[in-house]
């Protein structure tokens, strides 16, 4: 557990929430009961106006096929009860501990996806979003009385129930501790273990939000009968040496248009910031 003290980062001494050493040690939490049935209500009302007055986002690395419309990105941009609901103080309260009390929201992205598996954008093959941010060899432990440093973090605001038959967000315990991202000859297995430990589904109900590190391996689950989808709100939190992905760096970075201009290979265009998208960001 960390907090930022004159600038710098120390060791946090005290207590923590029991979800923040949940992230921790095991990569991922539930949050019970974070929004009323009546803010689910609204919230899940402002995300469909999103989805009816903005059209698909069409970013570059989105692997998606031609119709599919199951996303919109930076939320907090054109909803004030998006925004609202990134700041729940239940929400920072298990993350700041990890993150740091001036950790941000890096993107932003409301979910309504399909019953089924068709156009899941990639999603529901095995994948962490960013990092691994402390990679290491296979076979390389790491050590129990170090504790494993988290740099960003994920969550879902559920806006409807998510039960098992709608294909959940499944995680591997342990599995951000790894230094590997998930073995490209296992992306579909749904019997894929680190150390031991398999998939747990992340259940909830509307208004719990769910929880886990950007390094944990996870994946959604195949749906079966019965099932509904699942709709979510999105919110990626970083620290704040981490840039935000809102949106693409070429339309709001930090680099003039002359820059830009003078940038003509990729390496360059990389360099000073012009970056394709990639995670959080496609």
């Amino acid at each position: 557990m960390i907090h930022r003290r004159h600038g710098f980062l120390e060791l946090r001494r005290g207590d923590a929430p029991e979800a923040s050493r949940a992230l921790e040690e095991r990569g991922f939490a539930v949050l019970p009961g974070v929004l009323s049935t009546e803010e689910v209500e609204a919230l899940a009302a402002d995300v469909e106006r999103v989805f009816d007055e903005y059209p698909m986002d069409d970013r570059p690395s989105a692997d998606r096929s031609p119709g599919d419309d199951m996303f919109r990105y930076e939320m907090l941009n054109r909803s004030a009860l998006c925004q609202q609901a990134a700041g729940h103080p239940a929400v920072l309260e298990a993350i700041e501990p990890l993150l740091g009390e001036d950790c941000h929201v890096i993107a932003n992205t409301a979910w309504r996806n399909p019953k089924d598996q068709a156009g899941a954008h990639g999603g529901e093959i095995w994948h962490i979003d960013a990092g691994p941010h402390v990679p290491r060899p296979p076979g390389t432990p790491w050590p129990d009385d170090v504790p494993y440093p988290v740099f960003a973090i994920g969550s879902h605001f559920l806006l409807m129930d998510s039960r098992l038959e709608d294909g959940p967000t499944g995680a591997i315990p342990g599995s951000h501790r790894s230094g590997q991202h998930p073995p490209f000859e296992s992306l579909m297995d749904e019997t894929l273990r680190f150390e031991g430990a398999g998939c747990e589904p992340l259940l909830g109900r509307a208004g719990d939000v769910l929880l886990f590190v950007s390094d944990c391996w996870h994946r959604r689950m195949p749906s079966g009968p019965g099932a509904r989808g699942r709709f979510f709100l999105q919110v990626h939190y970083g620290r704040r040496d981490i840039a935000q992905r809102l949106r693409l760096t070429g339309e709001a970075g930090q680099v003039s248009a002359e820059a830009a201009a003078r940038a003509k290979t990729p390496r360059e265009r990389t360099l000073i910031g012009l970056h394709d998208p990639q995670f959080y960001d496609g």
